[in-house]
């Protein structure tokens, strides 16, 4: 049957397949006759596949889990060719990126995001270029008042417009994915200085193409292709990201452009005006870190990522809220006993908001946004008695921290109560990473906290959120799709405007 199969394909595209195999083959059989250091134990790979036959590849946190039952919190798998040394639970998770923070510093080199940003960027960089853009980065972000009173009448000011647009709806069914404007004008609020306004044309352009590249990114085959990039041209998933992201560049290029035309050293509005400036202040330098490819790279980075993440965890708040409408109504209720006076809400009163803090808090760690992103190790690190070698990919399963057993009454289960003390007093957890931790951690933690709880608590002030009609709280599906991040399959809820 293989070789009436290969016969079909013609001769050259089968020669051109049986020499990959043989490349593979030869690929695999150098590898394995390499003295294996003192790595992490695992289940043994077979030829060319490595561990991809008991690993499922749309939920390999899952997997990994599982694994971690037979070979504990730090074992090795064989991605296709490539060695990875996975991490999971609480305290092994904690150790590597608190304790030896400086050894799992790096980013391996994912060929879709090497094809995309080509090493450049905050995210997918390593190295000094991390280094000092993440640093450049986290001080912009501090002086365009990220965290402070500034960002916070920017998210109200959003808010209003959520609010209206929500409104206008009239309590008729509408998409959950309406939840991602807000989040993005944020974004790009403090990338340009200015919102979009919902109906604009490359607003809604911007939010279908970050939509339709954040669900690539969940393909198999994409995962195929970060497996043996060789195959490259065999699959598809990987050419559609390349084009979409193409036509974002195209977009932000033309802001970035424009920001070079009004860029003013005394008032620096938004961060790309200040990358600018930084690449102005460099470029009698002999190596100019901030050149053009980079700014673009990191612009790219928080327009995607910073997007998102919010809009993701805003949408499963509400769909959590419609599955568990008694819920809903308590959060409502702490809601109308701080803000009476029907003001808006501040950053502030999450402290007198316990139960909705809760809400929130468990619906990051329940839903496991992003249950991981690689690392690799910057030097040769010893680790729990262990050798990893210098470039070894690291995966520190955020998964793995979220659900684990130990630190977590029902991990399983969307339960306020895990951030609640007897009192009904909020309690922080320490096990609580759906950002990560350390050094590397998510640069736009601080805003993003800030914008969830504005967001959450301004609209269940003002709306119900209900299933359509004709479906039930037990009809909504929980299932998550895998993207990006892991997101609600495409639903639709009713607000009901309280009076």
């Amino acid at each position: 049957m293989a070789a009436s199969a290969l016969a079909l394909l013609g001769p050259s595209v089968t020669l051109v397949l049986l020499a990959l195999l043989v490349l593979a083959t030869l690929l695999y059989l150098r590898n394995s006759v390499r003295p294996s250091p003192n790595l992490p134990p695992g289940p043994p790979p077979l030829p060319l596949f490595g561990n991809l036959h008991i690993i499922n590849i749309k939920r390999q946190d899952k997997s990994f889990m599982k694994l971690s039952e037979k070979y504990g919190p730090v074992f090795t798998v064989h991605l296709g060719f490539q060695k990875v040394v996975v991490l999971t639970g609480y305290e092994a998770v904690k150790e590597a990126l608190l304790s030896n923070t400086d050894e799992f510093l790096d980013r391996p080199p994912i060929p879709i995001f090497y094809r995309i940003q080509h090493g450049n960027g905050v995210f997918f960089s390593s190295g000094e270029l991390w280094k000092a853009t993440r640093r450049f980065t986290m001080s912009s972000m501090r002086d365009l008042g990220v965290g402070k009173k500034l960002i916070e009448g920017r998210i109200l000011e959003e808010l209003h417009h959520l609010i209206e647009l929500i409104k206008s709806f009239k309590g008729e069914p509408f998409k959950l994915r309406t939840f991602n404007t807000a989040p993005t004008n944020i974004t790009f609020a403090i990338l340009f200085g200015d919102r979009f306004d919902y109906a604009d044309p490359t607003f809604v352009t911007l939010l279908r193409l970050i939509d339709e590249v954040m669900s690539l990114l969940g393909s198999p085959f994409l995962h195929l292709f970060n497996f043996y990039p060789f195959l490259g041209f065999l699959l598809k998933p990987h050419k559609m990201i390349l084009r979409k992201v193409e036509e974002v560049c195209v977009i932000l290029k033309k802001h970035i452009q424009a920001s070079k035309q009004t860029i003013n050293a005394n008032n620096l509005r938004s961060y790309t005006d200040a990358l600018l400036f930084r690449q102005q202040e460099e470029m009698n330098k002999a190596k100019n870190t901030f050149h053009d490819e980079h700014v673009l790279a990191a612009v790219l980075d928080l327009v995607m990522a910073g997007t998102e993440t919010t809009s993701t965890t805003l949408q499963w708040a509400v769909l959590l809220m419609m599955k568990y409408p008694k819920i809903q109504c308590k959060v409502q209720e702490e809601i109308k006993t701080v803000l009476e006076s029907g003001r808006l809400p501040t950053f502030e009163d999450r402290k007198c908001m316990p139960f909705a803090n809760a809400v929130i808090h468990e619906v990051q760690r329940f839903v496991n946004l992003l249950p991981h992103v690689p690392r690799c190790t910057a030097v040769d690190t010893h680790f729990r008695g262990y050798f990893i070698p210098k470039g070894t990919m690291v995966i520190p399963s955020l998964t793995s921290v979220l659900l684990d057993k130990t630190q977590w009454e029902t991990p399983d289960q969307f339960n306020p109560n895990h951030f609640l003390d007897a009192d009904g007093n909020f309690v922080k957890k320490e096990a609580f990473l759906p950002f990560s931790t350390g050094r590397r951690n998510c640069l736009g933690e601080s805003l993003a906290k800030m914008e969830l709880f504005l967001f959450f608590v301004g609209l269940f002030q003002r709306f119900t959120f209900r299933p359509p009609p004709g479906s039930t709280a037990f009809d909504l599906d929980m299932v998550a799709v895998p993207g990006f991040t892991m997101r609600p399959r495409p639903q639709s809820t009713c607000a009901v405007p309280h009076e």
